[in-house]
């Protein structure tokens, strides 16, 4: 079995929009993740606040580290995201993902985005297809 710290790592190191986004990894368990990004002035959008596309990412890495937490190779087929609230500048986002379902071949997950005040601020699903290979030898 493959120490959760070494697949956490591999995200940290091999994902590199994360890396120029400023997110970072902060926990990786069996079914579960979470992460962090400050809305800098670079991830913002035409009316000053955080970009729909860094929110996503976000989310998105969440859901990627989720459901490649069993070392199995996972990527997703469908995913959705509603904006509840706009992220303002220099706001930290805080990520959180969880599995809802999994089987040998597919796994739901819910990732939900809020801000410093505990606020919503996007709701994500994914659905991931699960390859036979591992993600980290």
């Amino acid at each position: 079995m493959v120490p959760m710290e070494k697949m956490k790592e591999f995200f940290k190191e091999n994902d590199k929009l994360a890396q120029h986004l400023g997110i970072e990894l902060l926990e990786m368990a069996p079914g579960f993740a979470k992460a962090s990004m400050t809305v800098t002035p670079e991830l913002l959008n035409g009316v000053n606040t955080a970009h729909g596309g860094a929110i996503f990412s976000l989310a998105d890495l969440v859901f990627a580290a989720a459901c490649n937490s069993h070392n199995q190779i996972s990527v997703a087929i469908n995913v959705s995201i509603n904006f509840i609230k706009a992220a303002l500048p220099n706001t930290t986002l805080i990520a959180e993902g969880h599995e809802v379902s999994r089987n040998s071949r597919l796994g739901v997950y819910d990732v939900k985005v809020t801000d410093e005040s505990g606020d919503l601020v996007a709701a994500f699903e994914g659905l991931a297809y699960r390859k036979k290979d591992p993600l980290v030898k």
